[in-house]
């Protein structure tokens, strides 16, 4: 799966979706870990629906998104456009909240999670 994280410098989860700057896109398994990119959003256009757009676009590749906070439409946006936002508390840590992810996933995985794992199973076997 592919797991974004909201965050200003790589180790905590500490922005809010519309707002973030950067985003880093790991590639997550039951067992390990890759950071793939840091991904650049702060070219932002003006508009809200358009900043919308703009930013899930610069995610597309992600299946889950882990942010502090993200508005209604935005959240809505983002599920329409097959992501799955996450809300955390602000200073979590990626580490954790990757190590949190793939214990539910060894141990019992919620069935939205599940959903996610095997959709992201499929496209990498495709």
């Amino acid at each position: 799966m592919n797991i974004t994280f909201a965050s200003s410098n790589g180790e905590t989860i500490d922005q809010h979706f519309g707002w973030s700057k950067s985003f880093y896109l790991y590639k997550v398994n039951k067992q390990t870990r890759e950071l793939l990119r840091v991904i650049d959003s702060s070219q932002e256009p003006e508009g809200e629906k358009e900043k919308l757009d703009y930013k899930i676009g610069t995610i597309e590749d992600a299946d889950i998104m882990y942010c502090t906070q993200i508005g209604p439409m935005a959240s809505k946006m983002i599920q329409a456009a097959g992501v799955h936002p996450v809300r955390v508390a602000e200073g979590e840590s990626i580490e954790d909240a990757i190590a949190k992810l793939q214990e539910m996933l060894n141990d019992a995985p919620a069935p939205w999670l599940l959903r996610i794992f095997y959709k992201a199973q499929a496209r990498e076997n495709a």
